[in-house]
Formats: structure tokens, C-alpha cells, sequence
């Protein structure tokens, strides 16, 4: 255990991601580096086209390089197939998004249970750890709520919990409190700290916002391609 702990939890090696050929060729990342450890709460952030959804999307085995290495737990995922990148998905990554992404008539808990049901978990154990993440989350008691009964910040707490319900070691949330106002805003970061703090949950949010980076402990800035800001925030 302390040998795996010891390695970085990921890495990308000169990476390059290319769109296009000749003069409509569009270099979205330009030869980075990064390496994230275990239990790390990091922001990404940059203007539209800087490179961090690029970015993201590899780390998140949505997408391949044109160019580089990634490994993840040591793991070179650039040999793997579609299905294997799935997999890993699957797995070991979360995903929230500032859309939040519920289906719109199923209730809150049915919401949390679906990647188990892709992973077919049984139904019981299903129900059992969705209602566990629902609490984790500050929901208990809303579990049979649809998102129209929930207001935006509950609903990103649904989002959040069916994240987690799957127990990933990788967090990655994207822009997850876009559509928020400022109070509900500050509620979900104070829910992403404590979740990194108590479970060691490693966590990379892209963010448009200055101020969201107060709450991480590392930020990392892209502008054309590369990264030009890599520095702790804050002490853990």
C-alpha cells in the first residue's frame, strides 16, 4: 500500500493533443507535463481554448494525445483500446459536470444508482450505497426527490453523489459550480473540501473563477497549449 501511495496518482509526459492538418491544424495542448499525487485538490484554470478541456478530457481517458505518455497508477494508458479506457472510467474516475446532468424524472437516488447499474451491481446494494452518497452528500431525506423538487445546489449535490457512489480515486469536476449563484456556490466547494480532506479523495476542478482557487491547494494555469502557472494555494 505504501508503495502505490508513494507513485503519483497520474502523469501526463509531453503531451501533445493536434486537431486538424495543414493550415486548419489547431494545437490544443503543446508538449505538457503534469503530475498529480494522491489526495491532491487541484484547480485548472485558463481562457476558452487555453488547453484545460483538452487537457481534461485525456485525463479523463475521453480523448488520447497526438503525442506523449499518460500514465494513470503507473499504468501507460495510451496502449489501451476504447473499451479498456472505459473501463478505467468506469472504475476509477468520477465525473461532475456544471450541466449536472440528471435524468429529469427519476428521483435522486435512482439518479446516484446508475453507474452501478452499468457496473450491474445488485439492486439491494445498489440502493444501499446510493442512499450511503445521498448522505455523504447532505442529502439524506431527499432521496425521493427529482431534480425539479431540488434547487441547483441540491441538485449538483445529486451530481456529486453519484460520483462517488462508484468509490473513484479520481475526481474530475468540470466548471461544478457554473450555474450556481455565490451562496450555493460556497457550499459545494466546502462539500469538495471536506470529501478530499476526510476520504483523500483527489480532486481536479476546472474553473473559470478566480476566487474558487482560495479553496483548493494547488492551481495550475493554461494559456495556448501550456501551462504557464503550476503553485500550492494553500497548505492542506
Amino acid at each position: 500500500m505504501s508503495q502505490a501511495a508513494a507513485a503519483p496518482w497520474f502523469e501526463l509526459q509531453g503531451i501533445t493533443k493536434v486537431y486538424g492538418q495543414g493550415e486548419s491544424e489547431v494545437r490544443a495542448l503543446d508538449g505538457i507535463d503534469l503530475l498529480i499525487e494522491q489526495g491532491e485538490l487541484v484547480a485548472v484554470m485558463g481562457a476558452s481554448g487555453s488547453g484545460k478541456s483538452t487537457c481534461m478530457n485525456i485525463i479523463g481517458c475521453l480523448d488520447t494525445p497526438t503525442a506523449g505518455r499518460y500514465l494513470f497508477h503507473g499504468a501507460d494508458v495510451g496502449g489501451l483500446d476504447r473499451d479498456q479506457r472505459a473501463l478505467i472510467r468506469r472504475h476509477f474516475i468520477g465525473f461532475v459536470f456544471q450541466g449536472f446532468n440528471l435524468l429529469p424524472r427519476t428521483s435522486a437516488v435512482e439518479n446516484v444508482e446508475l453507474p452501478l447499474v452499468y457496473r450491474r451491481v445488485e439492486a439491494e446494494e445498489r440502493r444501499v450505497r446510493a442512499l450511503s452518497a445521498l448522505k455523504a452528500v447532505g442529502l439524506d431525506g431527499r432521496e425521493k426527490h427529482t431534480p425539479s423538487e431540488l434547487s441547483g445546489g441540491q441538485q449538483q449535490r445529486v451530481a456529486i453523489a453519484r460520483a462517488l457512489v462508484s468509490e473513484p480515486s479520481l475526481l474530475l469536476a468540470d466548471e461544478p459550480t457554473g450555474n450556481l449563484d455565490s451562496s450555493r456556490t460556497k457550499e459545494i466547494m466546502e462539500l469538495l473540501v471536506q470529501l478530499n480532506q476526510e476520504r483523500g479523495l483527489t480532486i481536479v476542478m476546472i474553473t473559470h473563477e478566480p476566487e474558487l482557487a482560495n479553496y483548493v491547494k494547488r492551481r495550475i494555469v493554461f494559456k495556448d497549449g501550456r501551462i504557464v502557472e503550476d503553485r500550492p494555494v494553500r497548505s492542506s
